[in-house]
């Protein structure tokens, strides 16, 4: 007899109802049939590229009585959004189908009302913009911590928290945090969320990253662990859900859930993909079932690259002498860089895709490579002969060709911008203004038309309908004297901002 956490309700309903033999009178249009035979032309079927879609198709039905309705769930996505909560530990688990990027336009959507204000973390994904935009929202956005080692971004300090929610906490409807960061880094949430509770000022979490979390000793806490309300993953991202499957849960007596759900409702399909869905049925199943012993391989063949690299130009974040205390590093992110400051990120990502090796992503100074559970050892070794290979083409092209480790630079230097205080309340909308271009030392006091993002650290210093303080301006005036990289902003080189002229224009 299956225990329930072996079980996978709505994939086993779709796989009873492919079985069936039922013909089809309803959408999809592809019946569950992939190209007739005359479309294969001089391909056998196996060689054709239609064999690789046709595998999907007996899964990817509709609402039908056997195969229940994501947004009023009754049979068996009703059971598997059970089972998820209970496995992650939630009270309540909702599905998504559009990635995090759903649940966090519905997370907001739901708590918010046009005008409300909420805190938020400085640095998030844009789909939280996005959300604050579509809500129509204030929000004071919170400088997030710089770690003085990599230079790369964190949460906000507790101590900015607690002022913020000082000034704001009477009318905040909610503290909206991102954790862990691109590249796996997490500091301690549990005390933020403790200060926000205070005010019993939910918080919401964007947890894209970090499904995996508090599945094995060697993993970082879980948000909800930590005593979140509203926490969103991406479950495709290191667990093992396609694209775009991720969740949304919720716990505690301080959201409103039935807004939630139906915000949900509105931001995704009603049309949604019954394969993505089954892979979360999946996916919460391996780690439901299996545990930690799951993460065994993934983390034996990240563990044996880490062991490798002393022979290289290369190190890890996380390891040795660049960890920082206090920081939560993932295991499962590879966050590589070249000591000797010859290769930057993006020219090692390159170098390793010709050596077959497809990375996550890169910037300016690293490259993250991202393990799942559907890793093996076999690529930490393929990996690891790569990064010697380019180590030695690195250490050709140098005058001194001596022993590799006499040329390593053994720290890191921070370019982190100054600290902000407690921003005003920005107004998010979807108007459109006009605008004009002023220098910028004449900017203080207006307000800003366009995004100023210095790159690394990739946190926005500008968000258009944002007054542009004297603070602000020294840290711009000190990004500009450092020739950054500026995203978003139209004149890259930081002489002019783009600012608001006059009343907005409604679209």
């Amino acid at each position: 007899m299956l225990t329930d956490r072996q079980q996978a309700p709505l994939f086993e309903a779709l796989v009873a109802h492919a079985k069936s033999g039922s013909t089809a009178f309803h959408v999809p249009g592809h019946k569950q049939r992939a190209e007739q035979d005359h479309a294969y032309g001089n391909h056998s079927f196996t060689t054709h590229p239609a064999f690789y879609y046709r595998s999907l198709l007996p899964l990817d039905v509709t609402e039908l009585p056997d195969t229940d309705d994501l947004h009023h769930p009754e049979g068996a996505i009703a059971e598997s959004h059970a089972l998820a909560a209970t496995c992650f530990g939630a009270e309540e688990t909702r599905f998504l189908v559009g990635g995090s990027t759903a649940g966090n336009l519905a997370m907001i959507i739901g708590v918010c009302q046009p005008g409300d204000l909420v805190i938020v973390q400085r640095n998030v994904h844009k789909s939280i913009i996005h959300g604050l935009m579509m809500a129509g929202a204030r929000a004071v956005m919170l400088q997030p911590v710089i770690d003085s080692l990599s230079g790369l971004a964190l949460m906000p300090d507790e101590q900015l928290l607690e002022k913020a929610l000082e000034r704001y906490g009477n009318e905040a409807k909610a503290v909206i945090l991102s954790t862990p960061n691109y590249y796996g880094m997490a500091a301690k949430l549990d005390p933020l969320v403790k200060i926000a509770h205070c005010y019993n000022v939910p918080v919401l979490v964007d947890e894209a990253h970090g499904a995996h979390f508090g599945f094995h000793p060697d993993l970082p806490e879980a948000a909800l662990r930590s005593g979140a309300d509203l926490v969103v993953q991406s479950t495709h991202k290191m667990l093992s859900a396609m694209t775009m499957g991720a969740m949304l849960h919720m716990q505690g007596d301080r959201l409103p859930r039935q807004a939630v759900r139906q915000a949900l409702a509105m931001v995704q399909s009603s049309s949604p993909s019954y394969p993505i869905m089954a892979s979360l049925d999946l996916a919460r199943r391996e780690v439901h079932a299996g545990g930690p012993q799951i993460f065994a391989e993934p983390l034996a063949a990240a563990s044996l690259v880490v062991e490798g690299l002393e022979r290289t130009s290369f190190r890890a974040l996380g390891y040795g002498a660049y960890k920082s205390e206090g920081i939560a590093y993932d295991p499962l992110k590879l966050i590589l860089f070249d000591v000797t400051d010859r290769m930057n990120g993006f020219r090692l990502r390159d170098e390793l895709a010709e050596n077959g090796c497809a990375a996550e992503m890169a910037d300016d100074r690293y490259v993250v490579l991202a393990f799942g559970t559907g890793s093996i050892q076999a690529d930490g070794r393929r990996l690891l002969d790569a990064l010697k290979r380019i180590s030695e083409v690195l250490f050709s092209e140098s005058a001194s060709s001596g022993d590799i480790t006499s040329q390593i630079k053994e720290t890191l230097v921070s370019k982190g911008p100054l600290v902000l205080d407690v921003s005003d309340p920005i107004r998010f909308g979807r108007e459109t203004y006009p605008i004009e271009s002023v220098e910028l030392e004449e900017c203080e006091g207006r307000t800003a038309a366009e995004w100023v993002i210095p790159y690394p650290p990739g946190i926005p210093v500008l968000y258009p309908g944002e007054r542009i303080t004297a603070d602000a301006m020294k840290v711009l005036l000190k990004w500009r004297q450092a020739g950054s990289r500026i995203q978003g902003a139209a004149d890259t080189r930081l002489r002019t901002i783009q600012v608001r002229l006059e009343a907005p224009t409604e679209i």
